[in-house]
């Protein structure tokens, strides 16, 4: 039983956060959705937690894309942005109202 308790802990620190932006804003039309993961989190651990986080959705597809760090300039100083992962997720099922705004 312990085991299932840290593998659901996992799952719900897989996803980071939702992405916000206005490409991915047009993609909830389509029911595709952009998290915020952690870099180590494979395909089936994104799409096992999103069904956990959002109940009554079944996800289609999950494509995950690598997101380097940069050089940024602040000031005379140079520093690096620090890098991520993020995965676009197509779901089948009810929009999630949460990240729509309706």
């Amino acid at each position: 039983m312990t085991n299932t308790n840290t593998n659901k802990e996992r799952l719900y620190a897989v996803i980071k956060k939702p992405i916000i932006t206005e490409k991915s804003m047009m993609g909830t039309a389509n029911n595709t959705y952009t998290f915020e993961v952690k870099k180590d989190a494979s395909k089936i651990e994104i799409a096992q937690a999103v069904e956990l986080a959002y109940p009554n959705r079944k996800v289609k597809k999950v494509r995950t894309v690598y997101m380097p760090s940069h050089q940024k300039r602040m000031g005379l100083k140079f520093g690096r942005t620090q890098s991520g992962k993020k995965a676009i997720v197509t779901i089948v099922g009810d929009p999630i109202e949460e990240l729509t705004g309706v």
